[in-house]
């Protein structure tokens, strides 16, 4: 299917305009990374059919690599050997014969590239966070890290290229960064690539293609829809949104939501065109529009969207992009502080497929930003959108370093319980890591059954306190329980603590320990699973 996809995506007749004049695609421009070796970046544009294009690349010491293409259909393609990390270069089009034309594009380097996608917190601009004059102050001391956004635009059929270009290349300026609030470029993604620039001493490429209140379905394609059974449209609930102070998006754009995200749109309009792009990786954060949308299905259509994303950019490179690409995500952090509902910490659960945590099996070579102990009750933007980005990406860059890099001793996951022993009115929560606890008296909750059944989230939860921890040990009392303890669970709540104080961090308190619900009794045979 996808081999099919990608003859479609260049032998496809395109507009007349498009085809006339000589051109790279909307997404090549000046001061552009390009993926560096070992991955071969991929070139492509617009020219008169049949005729011949020579793609050259030069760069400081006057090294020249050329190669020759054919306009086919109107499109041009050119696919570069591996170069190296560095720059700049000149990458030049020459379109020979009658029509003879030529494109220069200037100052290119070769590095990582990113692409950066999601919904508000996202499109969170670098105006809206906190200390945001002094992290604006520091975007002309990393002219390494380049930066793009597509414009918002949708499509009822994929698209082969952006329609409009919000933020073109460009070397990250003050002015450039700190834009106007949820319209300009994402602060968790320039934050995540300058945090990474320091890290790798080479350059950055951020593509940034996002929207506020945008539900997965919107980025997903009709195939991935099918495979969670996601393929009819669904009217979005949208009422948890208009709750003050939880406004995902901007207060205007509220009354167009309730029509505007049809299955597949922005999948067709601004990731599609992208596909044919080389690149390293990709973060996400997106997740808080599905609280009231297919919630229980997110643990399907987030994952299957991952895999999706993963074999149409294999594909739409000519298998330039790898094919288990990382992919990083931020488990979304609060929305209202007194809430009783269970979305959130649903939502949060469904975004690891149910395990708590990523990687996991069924999420291979992914990373997971832990964001729920960072509220904002006091954001001007509604606590569904937290100042606080910088932590965000610097947890996201940690799992990057460790998963995407494999840099060997970088923490970057929380505490996770690998056992549970009840004894008697004492639950011995074991985690994988060494921890640092505070005193809790209601963050852990125990449910009680009169019999031996599994739990969910309308049954009988009680608060289960802290009694002692060690090392990598936690305590809990279950005297409260007077039935049978049927299961456990942590930070299940819309806002479980307060910033940077929920009961169970890592050692160095740097990483919270994700949420987490487990049931005692979910073996086949009915036996204590503890």
């Amino acid at each position: 299917m996808y081999t099919l996809l990608a003859l479609f995506l260049f032998c496809v007749a395109v507009s007349l305009n498009s085809a006339a004049e000589f051109s790279f695609a909307s997404y090549y421009g000046d001061h552009m990374v390009l993926q560096k070796a070992p991955e071969r970046a991929v070139l492509w544009g617009y020219g008169a059919n049949g005729s011949k294009v020579i793609v050259s690349l030069e760069g400081e010491q006057g090294s020249r690599a050329e190669q020759a293409v054919y306009v086919q259909n109107g499109v041009w393609r050119a696919t570069l050997d591996p170069v190296k990390a560095g720059g700049p270069y000149n990458v030049t089009a020459v379109q020979q014969g009658a029509g003879k034309a030529q494109v220069t594009l200037t100052d290119v380097l070769f590095g990582d590239v990113w692409l950066c996608g999601g919904q508000s917190n996202m499109a969170y601009t670098l105006s809206q966070v906190i200390n945001e004059s002094a992290e604006a102050a520091l975007a002309s001391k990393y002219p390494q890290v380049r930066i793009f956004m597509a414009a918002l635009e949708t499509s009822r059929e994929p698209l082969m290229d952006l329609p409009r270009v919000e933020v073109p290349w460009s070397v990250p300026t003050a002015e450039l960064l700190a834009g106007p609030a949820f319209t300009h470029f994402s602060a968790v993604c320039w934050l995540f690539g300058r945090y990474l620039y320091k890290t790798l001493g080479y350059p950055v490429g951020l593509v940034s293609s996002c929207w506020g209140g945008t539900p997965v379905e919107a980025w997903s394609s009709t195939r991935a829809l099918q495979k969670c059974g996601l393929e009819k449209q669904e009217k979005l609930d949208i009422s948890f949104m208009k709750l003050p102070g939880t406004l995902p998006v901007p207060p205007e754009s509220v009354s167009r939501l309730m029509n505007a995200w049809k299955n597949s749109v922005l999948w067709n309009a601004m990731i599609h065109p992208l596909l044919s792009m080389t690149i390293k990786g990709a973060i996400w954060y997106q997740g808080e529009s599905n609280t009231g949308y297919h919630l229980y299905k997110y643990s399907c259509s987030f994952p299957t969207m991952i895999d999706d994303w993963r074999e149409a950019f294999h594909t739409g490179s000519g298998g330039q992009t790898a094919l288990d690409f990382p992919f990083g995500f931020v488990q979304i952090s609060t929305s209202v502080k007194s809430s009783k509902s269970y979305a959130f910490p649903i939502l949060r659960w469904q975004q690891s497929a149910r395990y708590g945590y990523a990687p996991n099996p069924r999420m291979k070579n992914t990373f997971m930003a832990v964001a729920l102990d960072l509220p904002d009750e006091r954001s001007p933007w509604g606590s569904i959108h937290p100042r606080d980005k910088q932590d965000v990406a610097y947890r996201l860059t940690l799992g990057a370093r460790a998963v995407a890099y494999g840099e060997k001793g970088v923490a970057f996951q929380g505490p996770f319980p690998a056992k549970v022993l009840l004894d008697g009115d004492s639950l011995n929560v074991t985690y994988t890591q060494a921890v640092s606890v505070t005193n809790s008296s209601s963050v852990f909750e125990v449910c009680c059954t009169q019999e031996k059944k599994p739990c969910n989230s309308s049954s009988t939860w009680l608060p289960a306190p802290t009694v002692q921890w060690g090392r990598s040990y936690v305590q809990l009392s279950v005297s409260g329980c007077k039935d049978v303890v049927s299961g456990l669970r942590y930070a299940w709540r819309d806002w479980p603590c307060d910033f940077k104080a929920c009961p169970v961090y890592s050692a160095d308190r740097e990483l919270p320990a994700p949420p987490f619900t487990g049931n005692r009794w979910m073996r086949p045979d009915g036996q204590d699973d503890w």
